[in-house]
């Protein structure tokens, strides 16, 4: 669900997509004694059914004004509305169930038996009946089906109904459904879909197909949130002051794997949707971690590498990267206090990070860490186009730098991982890490 009061900050010449509220689709359900691990059935693109779906006017209410495509019927717009919604809807699914492999909505989640393909509707709303939300996507559990509504003047803009899309997406691989540990994931997941479609060439031949234009939009990368607020915990769905609709570079970082890490890949998010433990309750870090089982790469050290990335946004995502050249001069760094010392109100907590900008002043830097919490530290050095990343081992770390290099220190809280709801953080995990750096070669 996206808030429709909030939903396109115009900032420095990018959009932002904000929301705050909380969604609720399924009520958390108890785990069972033995649960185990699973892949749901995924329809690929040599097996994406019928060539037309079937219309079920019956989900969402129906009615006598409508507009059919192969695989969406939108319900209570104007043609030329219907026709542009129907050409990015068509575009998505065409990328992301036929080409990238997501269990398609038309499919019911809870019948083994009904093997009917069914449309997704989408329903046209006027201002207000959505409670202050753009748009939002609805189910009926009984018959495992989804269906979208859509206040009727984001009809045409795909950065609200295929995030809602993204939605029906995520409730169609089911594993997390009634999971109350991965609720506030939901919403950067669904984000993460809708930036994928918008601003990056992975569903640029799908637009083509539908003659929509094939060059990448803006990313909708909140930067204040993911970097300027970096230190809180990595998905937080505090009310009014978390990250979590903002927090989906994470996801980018996991399935880009620019640093082609063992168990990660194109199909990150998809596995841990379907190697999730069954009715266990995990967080999304657990699922990860099971796919990191036997791989030598541990959910820390991931979570370790992506902060260290996001230091230039470097996460395999051009139109992201491109963004944040254009921001990077406004976004807060203000973690330490003049001795060196992390700032109470700005230490990382639970998987969250602080990214630190030096000035090199040498051709070497060097840097100690002093801490007794759990952290990942990495020394990140940009040469023009050119990022390393050297690991901070037993406190310390140095590298050799050449005039123009830009140098910055990342230090991530990665203690063992906590089973948590992001919804309502336990007050442990909010505690920051207590860290100092000092520095030789450069200054704070």
């Amino acid at each position: 669900m996206l808030n429709k009061n909030t939903i396109i900050a115009l900032v420095a010449g990018h959009y932002s997509i904000l929301a705050s509220a909380r969604p609720a689709p399924f009520p958390q359900s108890s785990p069972v004694e033995t649960p185990e691990i699973v892949e749901n059935p995924t329809i690929v693109a040599n097996v994406a059914g019928p060539a037309t779906y079937t219309a079920n006017p019956s989900l969402g209410g129906g009615g006598s004004s409508f507009k059919d495509s192969a695989h969406f019927r939108v319900y209570g717009t104007s043609e030329t509305t219907a026709d542009t919604a129907i050409q990015h809807l068509e575009a998505a699914h065409s990328c992301f169930v036929e080409q990238l492999g997501w269990r398609t909505p038309a499919l019911s989640w809870t019948s083994a038996t009904d093997d009917t393909w069914y449309k997704t509707n989408v329903y046209s709303k006027v201002d207000g009946q959505l409670n202050g939300a753009a748009g939002v996507q609805r189910a009926d559990p009984a018959v495992g089906l989804t269906w979208l509504e859509v206040v009727d003047e984001y009809l045409t803009d795909p950065r609200v109904f295929v995030h809602e899309y993204g939605h029906a997406l995520s409730v169609s691989e089911k594993n997390w459904i009634d999971q109350g540990r991965t609720g506030a994931w939901w919403e950067p997941i669904a984000n993460y879909i809708a930036d994928t479609y918008i601003s990056t060439p992975t569903c640029t031949s799908a637009k083509s197909a539908q003659r929509l234009p094939a060059a990448e939009g803006e990313s909708i990368i909140a930067l204040d949130a993911v970097i300027g607020n970096s230190y809180k915990v990595i998905v937080d769905g505090t009310p009014n002051s978390g990250n979590y609709y903002e927090s989906w570079p994470f996801i980018a970082y996991l399935n880009n794997n620019p640093d082609n890490f063992q168990g990660l890949g194109n199909d990150t998010l998809l596995r841990m949707f379907r190697k999730y433990t069954l009715n266990s309750n995990d967080t999304p870090l657990h699922a990860l971690s099971n796919l990191l089982a036997d791989t030598g790469v541990t959910v820390q050290k991931v979570v370790g590498r992506y902060w260290a990335h996001m230091a230039y946004v470097d996460i395999g995502h051009a139109k992201a990267h491109e963004a944040f050249l254009a921001r990077r001069t406004s976004l807060n760094y203000d973690h330490l206090d003049a001795s060196g010392a992390v700032k109470s109100d700005r230490a990382p907590r639970y998987m969250g990070a602080n990214i630190i900008p030096l000035k090199v002043e040498g051709t070497t830097v060097s840097v100690t860490i002093t801490s007794e919490g759990e952290y990942t530290g990495t020394l990140v050095v940009k040469s023009g186009d050119k990022i390393t990343y050297t690991d901070i081992v037993d406190g310390k770390a140095n590298t050799a730098v050449a005039n123009g290099d830009e140098v910055s220190v990342v230090i991530a809280k990665t203690p063992a991982l906590v089973q948590y709801d992001a919804f309502a953080i336990p007050a442990e995990l909010n505690q920051g890490l207590q860290y100092s750096v000092q520095v030789t070669g450069a200054s704070i």
